[in-house]
Formats: structure tokens, C-alpha cells, sequence
């Protein structure tokens, strides 16, 4: 991987070097994140941990774009980015170059942008702007897992992607994923979802699936980037933000389904069916659904400085061969930030998770937080960050 890092370098500067000097129509522009912090969780196994964590509010990444005029309104389009740990160096996303986004494409401000390559599904694109992990806050005001994919877990390969112009405050857009497998249908995707703005209001809405996500490596969701695996996927939702003043209030709505699920990237190898001997060998998980219920809300006390809070209530149905139980999951977050200049900020975060009601009797049963290095010990579990951020 240095090898390409290193090959990736000398090509930009042979270009830099080597071409002529770019018309006032071409544009290529270098951008990252940087997001660094010191995290501390309880019931990390049966202890607690204050670590060093990159990338949490955003995750740390750098990237290229840029655009070329080709006459008559039309453009074409590039995105290069690449995520990164910031404390290891090592490359995010399964170890990915250019794991959060890869695409090319042409754009019209008439007739809007058509976009191939890696990409966000519809879900990240319309609804997950309404919710606070999805806007303001960041993976540790996850809803459970990341079940709705409104923190970007998993991206989608081989995607073509279709976004509309804005017209008259509407906008909406979708994916679709291909196989690149001999069964058209096996691991393949598609989304699509829709926002309306006026003035401090926006109302979006999505909707997602997909089939054998995180089965294989050339498909739509890959093994190494996938949060549940499983035989299908389906996420649906809809949000509302309003902006009034220095303040900001959401509600949101998400639902998502999955067929049979087998295992969970955050999880690596614990299994989601029973880990104790109380019921018959060979019980399947028939299925895992998630209903997300989360109010949010924002206030920017002055230019430089805003709070934020979210509560999100989340109702799991887990239906094994042997039977179903409902549990209850209560996820609370706070966060404080402060910028220090326009490309700079500090801040402090807290986030708490309960699990409740029935017992699934698997690790599901414990409290997790996405961002977290591991799921608790108990049913809670608490994570307080303060962290540094900046942007170039």
C-alpha cells in the first residue's frame, strides 16, 4: 500500500510538473479533515480505557476533486477521498486509498449530476442531514450499530448515481449498486430518497436495500465494509429539522430490517444468536429489525461556539427459530464545540447507552456505542471525548 501512496504522490507532482498551465474553467482542489481526541469508556470488557481515537465528530480523511467545463453548461466531475487513522497511519475503510468516496462523472445545472464509482446511498445523502450524528455530532451519536446506515458505515461499489437539480426547494436523487457477479441479483443495492428546503425548514426521506450485503468482495457491500451481514437489507426514514434563529430542533424516523443477519462488522466474530446453552443446538436468527425515534437539537450561542443534544429511543424486534423478544435501547448524547478559527475547533462530548426489556440472551444484550472499542459488560455504557479538529 506505501508502494501506491508513494506511486499516487509522484504521478500529482508529474502532473503538476509536466502539464500546461490549467485554463481558468479546470479545477482540482486538495482538502482534509483532521480529527483527533482522547477518549474515556466505561465497561470497556470488565474495565475502562482512556485511549487516543481518531475521526469520531468527522472522520479524519483527505481527498481530491475537481471539475472541467465542457461548454454549454456541462461540467465533468471527479472525488478522490481517503479516510485514515490518525494515531497508526493506517488507511480507513477496510484499508482502502480512497475508501470514503471514488467517483467520476458529469454534472449540469439543468439536468443535474450523473456520478459511477463508490459512493453514499441515499440514506447518508438526504436522511442522515437530519439527524445529529449525520449533521453536527458524529459517529458516537450513532443509533445502535449504525442499523441505518446514517453514519455512513458501509459504502456502495460499482454505483451509478443520479442527483437532481434543486427545483424550487425539492431535490432528490438515487443509487444503483451492481453485482459484477454472474448472479445479477447477489449483493447488488439500490436507494433513493428526496429533500424539500424552505427557508429554516427541511424535510427529507430515504429508502434503501440491499441483497446478501457483506457476502463477498466484489459486490455493492463488501465483507470488510459492511455493518450487518446479511441475506437482505432494508432501511427506510424520515426527518425534520427546523431552524429558527440561533436554534435548530429534528425529529427523525428510521426503520431497518435485516433477513437472517449472520454477524456485525462492529462485533468481528461474536455471534448474534444465543451464547448461552438454554435453548436447542442450531437456532437461527430469522431476523433483526430497528425502529430509531430521535428528537435533536442545536444552539449557537455565539459565531463561535454551540451545544447540541439528542435522545434516541430504539425498538428492536429479534426473531430467532425459537421465538422472538422485543428489547429497548436508550441512547443520550451532549456535545459542546468551540472554534478556536474558521478552520479549527475543539470540543467535548458525551454520549450514554441502556439496554432494556426483553433479553436476546447474545451480545446484543450489552450496551455498545458505535466508536467505542468494544461493546460493555453490562447493559450501559458511558464515553466521554474531548478532541481537536481542523480542516485544510
Amino acid at each position: 500500500m506505501n508502494k501506491q501512496v508513494f506511486a499516487l504522490a509522484v504521478c500529482i507532482a508529474a502532473c503538476t510538473v509536466c502539464a500546461p498551465p490549467a485554463a481558468a474553467q479546470t479545477s482540482v482542489t486538495l482538502y482534509g479533515v483532521i480529527d483527533e481526541g482522547i477518549n474515556y469508556t466505561n465497561n470497556v470488557g470488565r474495565g475502562h480505557v482512556y485511549e487516543l481515537a481518531s475521526g469520531l465528530a468527522h472522520g479524519s480523511r483527505w481527498g481530491l476533486k475537481g471539475s472541467e467545463d465542457l461548454g454549454g453548461g456541462l461540467k465533468a466531475i471527479f472525488q478522490l477521498e481517503g479516510g485514515f487513522d490518525l494515531n497508526s497511519g493506517r488507511l480507513g475503510q477496510g484499508g482502502r486509498l480512497f475508501g470514503r468516496q471514488a467517483f467520476v462523472g458529469l454534472g449540469s445545472q439543468s439536468y443535474g449530476t450523473l456520478t459511477f464509482g463508490r459512493q453514499y446511498d441515499s440514506v447518508v445523502d438526504y436522511l442522515a442531514q437530519t439527524t445529529a450524528n449525520g449533521s453536527w455530532a458524529g459517529a458516537l451519536f450513532s443509533h445502535p450499530y449504525d442499523n441505518d446506515n446514517t453514519d455512513n458505515t458501509f459504502r456502495l461499489d460499482n454505483t451509478v448515481k443520479y442527483t437532481s437539480p434543486a427545483i424550487s426547494g425539492f431535490q432528490f436523487g438515487g443509487t444503483y449498486s451492481f453485482s459484477n457477479d454472474t448472479s445479477f441479483a447477489n449483493n447488488r443495492a439500490y436507494s433513493f430518497g428526496g429533500q424539500y428546503t424552505y427557508g429554516g425548514l427541511l424535510v427529507a426521506a430515504a429508502y434503501l436495500q440491499a441483497d446478501n450485503p457483506g457476502n463477498g468482495s466484489n459486490g455493492a457491500i463488501t465483507t470488510n465494509d459492511a455493518g450487518f451481514v446479511a441475506t437482505r437489507l432494508r432501511v427506510f426514514g424520515g426527518g425534520i429539522t427546523y431552524t429558527f434563529g440561533p436554534a435548530t430542533a429534528g425529529f427523525v424516523y428510521s426503520n431497518s430490517n435485516y433477513l437472517e443477519p449472520t454477524a456485525n462488522g462492529y462485533l468481528g466474530i461474536e455471534p448474534l444468536v444465543p451464547l448461552v446453552p438454554v435453548t436447542p443446538p442450531g437456532v437461527l436468527l430469522n431476523s433483526l429489525k430497528y425502529q430509531n425515534f430521535e428528537i435533536n437539537g442545536k444552539y449557537q450561542i455565539s459565531p463561535v461556539l454551540f451545544v447540541g443534544a439528542q435522545y434516541v429511543y430504539t425498538m428492536e424486534t429479534y426473531e430467532a427459530s425459537n421465538g422472538g423478544v422485543k428489547p429497548r435501547i436508550h441512547t443520550f448524547g451532549l456535545m459542546a464545540d468551540y472554534n478556536l478559527s474558521k478552520r479549527t475547533d475543539v470540543y467535548l462530548q458525551g454520549a450514554y447507552q441502556q439496554v432494556t426489556g426483553d433479553s436476546t440472551l447474545s451480545i446484543l444484550d450489552y450496551a455498545f456505542i458505535p466508536g467505542t472499542q468494544s461493546p460493555s459488560s453490562t447493559s450501559k455504557q458511558v464515553v466521554v471525548r474531548a478532541a481537536i479538529r481542523h480542516r485544510f
